[in-house]
């Protein structure tokens, strides 16, 4: 038995040992990593990136071996600290650095002038998506909120594009990521009337159609929920509506006083009956 025992520790070793060795002899390629966090935007050069020794498995589609393939190349994404440059993460050969290459083919980047209210408390930061309402008159000249625009992606708040930060931040101005259509829309909304953003959920893709809202819509629901103004909507039945009835047909000729009652932004009339 101890025989048996030495014989089966010796394998274990001379296992362990060929599974270290063969873990030290995995095979590796040079990848150029960014050397620090860099913004979306950013025009690249050499201080910004550096080689390093990266397994040949898990290397990324559109990596690069050699730093001077991305000198001048601008990323479109945020890129981090030791991670490969990949070729979906820059804009095309040629491109200037700064916003314009961040923004899509096709779409147009637009800045709506904003307020702590309307600029969602400063949650709408860079990379989330809004909604955008528009508070205006109809065409008979009643006011009315309408959501316009659903989905907007926002590039920058301020001066800054950067999409790490997580931070609320008040600011005076918000760029969004609009279509040719969509920029007219907003152009037009914001000239009519005034605007204000909606912030969604980061996996919300949905788009709803509402008729917009307007005051009796607004009235309407809150006379709904007031236990008062229903009480007095609901017709009588019964002996109690019977005995009312009668004692009505005996005042019927007596003078009445009708009576404003104001509760919230309902209105409505009483009227008050008085004696000779």
């Amino acid at each position: 038995m101890l025989v048996a025992s030495l014989a089966l520790g010796l394998a274990a070793v001379l296992v362990a040992a060929r599974w270290v060795s063969g873990q030290g002899n995995v095979a590796v390629s040079k990848v150029v990593v960014a050397s620090r966090d860099l913004p979306p935007g950013t025009r690249l050069a050499a201080e910004h990136l550096r080689i390093v020794d990266w397994p040949e498995a898990s290397i990324m589609s559109g990596a690069f071996s050699d730093p001077k393939l991305l000198e001048a190349r601008v990323i479109i994404s945020s890129a981090q600290r030791g991670v490969p440059i990949v070729e979906e993460k820059l804009a095309s050969s040629g491109s200037k650095g700064g916003l314009s290459a961040v923004i899509a083919n096709g779409k147009r980047a637009m800045t709506v002038k904003v307020n702590e209210i309307v600029g969602v408390a400063g949650f709408a930061l860079p990379g989330n998506h809004v909604d955008v309402v528009m508070n205006a008159r109809d065409l008979q000249s009643k006011p009315v909120s309408k959501i316009v625009l659903e989905q907007i992606l926002v590039l920058a708040v301020a001066q800054e594009a950067g999409r790490e930060e997580t931070k609320p931040k008040v600011v005076n101005a918000v760029t969004l990521e609009v279509t040719p259509a969509q920029a007219e829309k907003l152009d037009l909304g914001r000239s009519i009337g005034t605007l204000s953003l909606v912030l969604r959920n980061q996996g919300d893709r949905n788009f709803v159609t509402t008729p917009g809202t307007r005051v009796p819509d607004l009235i309407g629901a809150i006379e709904a929920q007031d236990p008062v103004v229903q009480a007095a909507a609901k017709p009588e039945t019964g002996k109690g509506a019977s005995a009312r009835q009668g004692a009505g047909a005996e005042v019927s000729s007596r003078p009445r006083k009708t009576v404003e009652v104001i509760r919230g932004v309902a209105r409505g009339k009483m009227e008050m009956s008085t004696s000779e």
